[in-house]
């Protein structure tokens, strides 16, 4: 409470207490006090996290696990607490690899509320796997994350999503974050569905340049 606020209540407790000592001194019958009204629990609202947000809080980690981890993978996990129109969601897993440690390690970044969700904040997932070439072929450099998802998600409305709204205002989407091999850059799959199986259409977007790339 601000200071002029708290001596304001102050002065109406003591004009309180004086009008009371002023008053008639013949007792009164006492009235009996009434319960207390029973406070309403506070349901917690979720944190969401644009893909970027969530991936610096997951790079902190992993460097801290491993200063040579890079990302090889990062994705969104569909939740009932947003339909991630707006690039964001509650939960975000991501896999970084190590080289010197040879394994791969999966880092989730969760504001979920929901019951069995991950725990709230940043933490490692399951046990690490086997770092091999495959693994090194997904990894990408960090600084080349460039574009958030609340960015993509706006351009592939720009290119087909519009119309996938248009039909189901409620479409939940998904989001996945790639490597490109051919151009060894990140790129965002915008997918308007639960998974690249189950989809009704999918955005391609350079995450490093903010161009569109394809509609699937």
């Amino acid at each position: 409470m601000k200071l002029y606020r708290f001596a304001f209540a102050l002065s109406l407790i003591s004009v309180a207490i004086l009008t009371a000592g002023c008053s008639s001194s013949k007792p009164t019958e006492s009235t009996p006090a009434q319960p207390a009204a029973a406070a309403q629990p506070q349901t917690k609202e979720p944190v969401l996290y644009t893909g970027q947000q969530a991936f610096n809080r997951m790079m902190g980690l992993a460097l801290k696990w491993a200063p040579d981890a890079q990302p090889a993978r990062l994705e969104s996990v569909p939740t009932k607490e947003t339909n991630g129109q707006d690039g964001k969601s509650a939960i975000w897993r991501g896999y970084f690899g190590s080289p010197s440690r040879r394994t791969v390690k999966t880092i989730v970044c969760s504001g979920s509320r929901e019951a069995g969700a991950p725990p709230f904040g940043v933490s490692p997932e399951g046990a690490e796997v086997a770092y091999n070439a495959e693994s090194a072929s997904l990894a990408f450099s960090s600084f080349l994350l460039k574009i958030d998802t609340d960015k993509a998600a706006a351009i592939a409305q720009q290119h087909g999503g519009d119309v996938i709204l248009k039909k189901d205002p409620q479409q939940g989407i998904t989001y996945y974050l790639l490597k490109e091999p051919k151009q060894n850059v990140p790129f965002w799959y915008v997918i308007y569905g639960t998974s690249a199986t189950n989809r009704k259409g999918i955005g391609v977007i350079n995450a490093t340049t903010g161009d569109f790339v394809s509609a699937k």
